[in-house]
């Protein structure tokens, strides 16, 4: 079984995924991955422009998890989309300096759910779990992937609201 965890940039995707490894399950990051299938660097915005649809194509399918904020592509058996409030996702991304521009874009992406609504439309048998990682400890998070993974939690997601949190003025 092949299950993604994907999520905004900052939402605790590797930290989590490392937990799992830990924990003795395969876990793959995307980021390196991606590299032959670059066709634009734009450094001054930090982003990769990746041809999603030739590296999900040639991406080999494994028994174990796949981590990145583009896992979501993938045929995935499962997906978990981790989120985290906005205003403490401002916070994480500053610490790891990105641009002005690159928080106010993550943050609008997470406020306006596009990874959930991505996930939503590209996983046709729908097992999607959503995990809101704002104050939710990375052992919780592995915990109910783990149970996800299992079976023993059922996919749960679209009842995380952060618009409210929304502030395009800061």
């Amino acid at each position: 079984m092949m299950v993604g965890i994907t999520g905004t940039p900052g939402t605790g995707k590797t930290s989590v995924a490392a937990e799992l490894e830990r924990r003795g399950h395969r876990v793959v990051h995307l980021a390196d991955t991606v590299q032959p299938y670059i066709i634009e660097e734009d450094r001054d915005r930090q982003t990769l422009v990746v041809d999603l649809d030739l590296w999900a194509a040639e991406f080999e399918s494994l028994d174990g998890i796949v981590e990145g904020h583009i896992a979501h592509y993938l045929p995935c058996d499962r997906v978990v989309v981790l989120r985290c409030r906005p205003d403490i996702l401002r916070q994480r991304l500053a610490l790891r300096n990105y641009s002005p521009e690159k928080i106010r874009e993550n943050i609008e992406a997470e406020a306006l759910d596009v990874m959930l609504v991505e996930t939503i439309e590209g996983q046709l048998a729908g097992q999607i779990l959503e995990l809101d990682t704002t104050i939710t400890s990375i052992e919780e998070c592995a915990d109910r992937i783990e149970q996800f993974i299992r079976g023993e939690l059922p996919s749960s997601y679209g009842s995380i609201d952060w618009i409210d949190y929304m502030d395009l003025n800061a």
